[in-house]
C-alpha cells in the first residue's frame, strides 16, 4: 500500500470517528478529544494532498487544522 493511500484511508477513518465524538455530545473531554482526532485527519489529509499534488486539499485542510488546534485548546486546555 502506498503511502498516499495510507494517508487517505486515515484521514477518511479518523475524521468519521472525530464526527461521532464530537456529534454524539457526551461532554467537555470527549469533545476535545473529537478535536484532536479531527486534528490527525486534517494533518492526514494535508499530507495525501501534497503526495497527489492537491493544493486546493491542502488549503481547505490547513485551515481546519487550525480550527481543530483552536477547538483542541478550548476544550482541552483551557479550564472553564
Amino acid at each position: 500500500m502506498e503511502l498516499v493511500e495510507i494517508a487517505r484511508w486515515l484521514a477518511t477513518g479518523t475524521g468519521i470517528c472525530a464526527a461521532i465524538a464530537v456529534a454524539m455530545k457526551l461532554g467537555p473531554k470527549i469533545t476535545g478529544i473529537g478535536f484532536l482526532v479531527f486534528l490527525v485527519s486534517s494533518v492526514s489529509w494535508m499530507v495525501a494532498g501534497y503526495l497527489d499534488d492537491m493544493p486546493p486539499l491542502i488549503l481547505q485542510n490547513a485551515v481546519l487544522t487550525v480550527i481543530n488546534i483552536i477547538g483542541v485548546y478550548r476544550w482541552l486546555i483551557v479550564k472553564s
